[in-house]
């Protein structure tokens, strides 16, 4: 008797032979919608001091509108991470993707602190579930041995996203004004969701270009080939001491992180005396750093997992980065030129885009079919703590004025999420099966 699989792709013209490369499509796809998602989260950022200005926004209110997004983002993870594992990505994707491209052109419409507060928390919770439906994306379309790799892709995406902004925000406010390059940002993601949505399939067995031995070596290992609606286990969630460590610990990252999104282009310009455009072009380049930690740290942990195994190949990744991200961040204030303090700080943020990869491969390692929900689960605790983050640092500038106490709490937290990496274990299924009986 032949391979029945076989059989069917026979059927359905895919012959055996070499593996067709439809999968590398599909991570374009996930790149861009990267790229897209950091230019409309970070521009923000870069337009803040003109923002601030013009709708007379104190430190604290600024502070809150950066939380605001990351609030509503934390909030809507869990829940758009369940909605793909249950509708599918490529229904949820297209639905997110549009909701957030349409508030990021009401930004520009802003009037005052409660509207710009109000469009920025409904952009959150617009773009929340878009890297958790990535994440179930890639435990449909890649092999095991690739989705480190994958998640440092698309990550390095979102840093180059994020740290083009700045300079082009810069240039746009030149030109048309800071309101209407917002509704330029919008129109990105649209045309982004209408080619995912005519092209894309949430099961590569649907895409006729995908040929047999494609689909074997994506299914080769663990992978997921689970369809239907599975029924989530929110009780081996909640009471996963795994899990738990896996979302303290990126909440733990986010929160020195977020510092790089949020108040850098103030800091540059307050604290280091920097014109607008040295300031645009500086704050740039941490980002610039991390898109080159994303990708070196998927090849990185997946290198190691394919000589050391799982544990060894993400659990080590993790801790060294975070402590490293700790150790340059500490050593910025101290530096008196502002060119060798923004690269200790561009060293940190390349340190902390080291594990990003580990984290979110993670997910797919213990979550398997589950693996939209678990990511949902530690990127809600991750914006968490990005939350707090830019809320806390205005209150140290309101009330303590200092910007050196915010980057000494950041690498607090950066110490206790690499102590947290060691509680996790990537060969730990939050789902546990019972072993097969004897002669099964």
């Amino acid at each position: 008797m032949g391979d029945p699989e076989a059989g069917a792709a026979r059927e359905r013209g895919r012959e055996p032979g070499k593996a067709t490369r439809v999968r590398y499509v599909v991570l374009a796809f996930t790149f861009l919608l990267s790229v897209i998602t950091y230019i409309d989260r970070v521009c923000i950022s870069a337009a803040a001091p003109t923002m601030s200005t013009e709708l007379h926004l104190s430190r604290v209110q600024m502070g809150l509108v950066f939380s605001a997004f990351t609030l509503a983002y934390a909030l809507m993870e869990v829940p758009s991470g369940w909605w793909g594992d249950l509708a599918g990505a490529r229904r949820v994707l297209t639905r997110i993707v549009v909701w957030w491209s349409l508030f990021t052109a009401l930004t520009g419409a802003a009037w005052s602190f409660l509207s710009l507060a109000a469009f920025r928390f409904l952009f959150g919770a617009g773009e929340a579930g878009a890297f958790p439906n990535c994440a179930r994306i890639f435990s449909r379309w890649m092999p095991a041995t690739q989705r480190g790799l994958a998640h440092g892709i698309i990550f390095t995406g979102s840093r180059l996203g994020g740290s083009l902004t700045p300079y082009t925000v810069v240039a746009l406010q030149a030109t048309v004004g800071w309101r209407r390059s917002f509704a330029i940002f919008g129109t990105l993601g649209l045309v982004w969701a209408a080619a995912f949505y005519a092209w894309f399939r949430d099961d590569p067995a649907q895409k006729p270009s995908v040929n047999a031995a494609e689909l074997e070596l994506i299914r080769a290992g663990p992978a997921v080939t689970a369809s239907g609606r599975p029924r989530v286990p929110w009780r081996a969630l909640l009471t996963s001491l795994n899990l738990w460590a896996l979302c303290l610990m990126y909440g733990c990252m986010f929160y020195g992180w977020y510092f790089y999104i949020t108040w850098l282009p103030t800091y540059l310009r307050e604290a280091r005396g920097l014109s607008a455009e040295r300031s645009g072009l500086y704050s740039g380049l941490p980002l610039l750093f991390g898109a080159a930690g994303c990708m070196l740290g998927g090849l990185l942990t997946d290198a190691l997992v394919a000589r050391r195994g799982l544990r060894f190949g993400r659990r080590t990744v993790g801790v060294a980065s975070l402590v490293a991200a700790a150790c340059f961040l500490a050593v910025s204030p101290f530096l008196r030129d502002p060119a060798h303090a923004i690269l200790a700080i561009s060293l940190s943020a390349f340190s902390n885009d080291l594990t990003l990869s580990a984290c979110w491969a993670v997910c797919v390692d213990t979550g398997r079919e589950f693996a939209g929900t678990v990511s949902g689960c530690m990127n809600t605790f991750g914006n968490l703590g990005g939350a707090l983050s830019p809320f806390l640092v205005g209150i140290f500038l309101e009330r303590f004025h200092s910007w050196n106490l915010a980057f000494y709490v950041a690498c607090a937290t950066y110490l206790l999420g690499a102590l947290l990496w060691l509680r996790i274990d990537p060969t730990e299924p939050v789902l546990k099966r019972p072993a097969p009986a004897k002669g099964q």
